[in-house]
């Protein structure tokens, strides 16, 4: 296992999964801490690069385009220290990144994990129930359905459209993106129905203006990577990929990683990707007490990893 430890957070890799836990130091941002711990599979690793800096330096994973909903509704817009797939690195320890930074790598070539983009999410979106305010509101989400309370400094079209009520089926999307300059951010639902003019966030109905992106206004990126993980992937894909046969031999003790045979009828169930990492954490902790032989602990592995690849 590589890991390396420091006050902006801690990170450790296990051949099948980097564990990224943010830091408690006043200086880590606030959005980091909020969203907590993240497991990334390696089947959603495009690349991973350490930076060398004057004091010290950053160590940053390149995910997949598609494998996280956060990245995928932010667009890029998350400054260095709110984003949760980078950490500073501490001078003195460059060549502990330096190794982990090859670690990944060396697995990421071994597995031969495509860098392409992803038709499914390979990450789940941030915990819920959401709170989250803006300029001029406040929306909330629990899993299923969105709210929008309007603050006393809301325009007065958005007061007399009222508060608003999403269920996550009238939903078409959701959109973040920060303040550039004098131009708001904003925080926007986009509801099912015919095509709108597009409004300025300070008089859209459906959307909650932002200034800035201090510390505490990070909880709005999260709400909406919240809701976009619960919506249809952006690739377009309705649905998990079909269910295959196993291609290789379970290892004793172990449930297949897939059915032997797809459901008589309906879609395949989502995968539960917690489940698969607690099963590639089995499948080490049973090769490292000598349960499983080196060959039985590769094809399980790989059976394992099909399922992030392919979404179940």
């Amino acid at each position: 296992m590589a890991e390396l430890m420091g006050r902006d957070g801690n990170w450790s890799f296990d051949t099948d999964v980097v564990r990224i836990v943010p830091g408690r130091d006043r200086g880590v941002h606030k959005l980091r801490q909020e969203l907590g711990e993240v497991a990334v599979p390696l089947a959603a690793l495009a690349g991973i690069a350490y930076e060398p800096g004057r004091k010290g330096g950053r160590l940053r994973l390149r995910l997949r385009a598609g494998a996280d909903p956060l990245l995928h509704v932010t667009g890029g817009g998350l400054p260095d220290d709110a984003n949760p797939f980078q950490v500073a690195v501490e001078p003195g320890r460059a060549g502990v990144a330096e190794y982990f930074a090859d670690e990944v790598r060396q697995a990421l070539t071994i597995e031969q994990i495509p860098d392409g983009p992803t038709d499914r999410y390979l990450l789940p979106g941030p915990a819920v129930p959401l709170a989250a305010t803006g300029v001029d509101g406040t929306a909330t989400f629990d899993g299923e359905r969105v709210h929008i309370d309007w603050l006393w400094s809301t325009s007065e079209s958005k007061k007399h459209a009222g508060a608003r009520d999403f269920a996550l089926a009238d939903l078409a999307g959701v959109e973040w993106r920060p303040a550039v300059g004098l131009e708001s951010g904003f925080l926007r639902f986009r509801p099912h129905g015919p095509a709108t003019p597009i409004l300025k966030p300070e008089h859209d109905p459906n959307a909650i203006e932002l200034w800035g992106f201090k510390k505490q206004s990070g909880a709005t990126a999260l709400l909406a990577a919240a809701v976009a993980a619960r919506l249809p992937h952006p690739s377009g894909a309705t649905g998990p990929a079909p269910t295959k046969p196993p291609t290789h031999t379970p290892a004793p003790g172990l449930a297949p990683a897939t059915p032997a045979t797809p459901p008589p009828s309906g879609p395949a169930p989502a995968p539960d990707h917690d489940a698969l990492l607690r099963r590639l954490r089995e499948l080490g902790d049973l090769h490292r007490d000598g349960i499983l032989t080196d060959e039985e602990f590769t094809t399980t592995k790989a059976a394992v990893l099909d399922q992030f690849r392919t979404g179940g």
